[in-house]
């Protein structure tokens, strides 16, 4: 039983097929998670940092896993603006982040 309440994936999604979180860019889901995937840390902190930044934190863990968060958190930390503490805090709940 999982503790998060993610968004069920067909509603992620509008018709157009673009989800929630990409409201200020044209991409469709599908061509956000093969973004993901960019060999690029710094391409791929950015949109870890978009999808932190604008969606429900637990939709973020529908697309990316604390393991991939910790080795570029510094990378994407610098693109979380207002978010940052949050998830500086929730990261280091879940010790991915060490207690300074």
């Amino acid at each position: 039983m999982s503790i998060l309440n993610r968004t069920p994936r067909e509603r992620l999604v509008d018709t157009e097929g673009r989800p929630y979180f990409l409201w200020d860019v044209d991409m469709t889901l599908e061509q956000f998670e093969d973004r993901l995937q960019d060999p690029d840390p710094d391409a791929r902190a950015y949109l870890v940092a978009k999808l932190m930044r604008q969606a429900r934190p637990d939709d973020v863990f529908t697309f990316v896993k604390l393991t991939e968060i910790g080795p570029i958190w510094p990378r994407i930390a610098r693109h979380l603006g207002k978010t940052c503490r949050f998830w500086t805090w929730w990261m280091k709940q879940w010790d991915v982040l060490p207690d300074e």
